[in-house]
């Protein structure tokens, strides 16, 4: 759905109803998903969440770093138009690497769940921040509220973890369901 989302046409119209459908579907149901991650192996794990944060912050930065420096091939350009697929593969690269130092010296789980929650990070993590832009496009807006102009606004902050969040739980349901 999301990605039909992003393919659809520019101009859309959303009525007042469809606006609190994506505030209440969007955003809440994420953090209450997202607040279910701390407690994914039966006890209380804030590290997990900490970590999730981490790989958001360093898939975001680098994914900027990487893309300012050599980034030439646009990602999704109508929606985006500054996102490169250099940066988007940098940024995915830095997050396996820094995945791995979390599995192994933060959260003591195995290193291959971590590297897969990396790539759920770093390809809906970029999902999110797109469906952001094109929320506050179809809006008509440069920041998605006043908390932090000129920076987006707090949505543009939490895009990435409000998208991946409730990917990264479903992984974490399906490898406790199998094993």
């Amino acid at each position: 759905m999301a990605t039909l989302f992003l393919f659809s046409p520019k101009k859309q119209e959303v009525n007042f109803y469809e606006k609190y459908i994506y505030l209440y579907g969007y955003i809440s149901i994420s953090f209450i998903l997202l607040t279910q991650l701390s407690r994914i192996d039966g006890h209380f794990n804030p590290k997990i969440i900490i970590s999730l944060f981490i790989l958001i912050w360093v898939n975001d930065t680098m994914a900027y770093v990487v893309g300012k420096s050599m980034g030439k091939t646009k990602l999704f350009e109508s929606v985006s138009p500054k996102k490169t697929i250099e940066g988007f593969v940098g940024g995915l690269t830095f997050s396996i690497l820094i995945s791995i130092l979390l599995a192994q010296y933060y959260v003591a789980q195995p290193i291959l769940s971590w590297i897969i929650i990396a790539l759920i990070v770093g390809v809906f993590g970029t999902m999110g921040d797109l469906i952001e832009s094109k929320f506050k496009r179809i809006a008509g807006v440069k920041d998605s509220g006043r908390i932090m102009p000129g920076h987006g606004g707090i949505l543009d902050r939490l895009d990435s973890i409000i998208f991946a969040g409730p990917f990264v739980f479903l992984f974490y349901q399906i490898l406790n369901y199998v094993s």
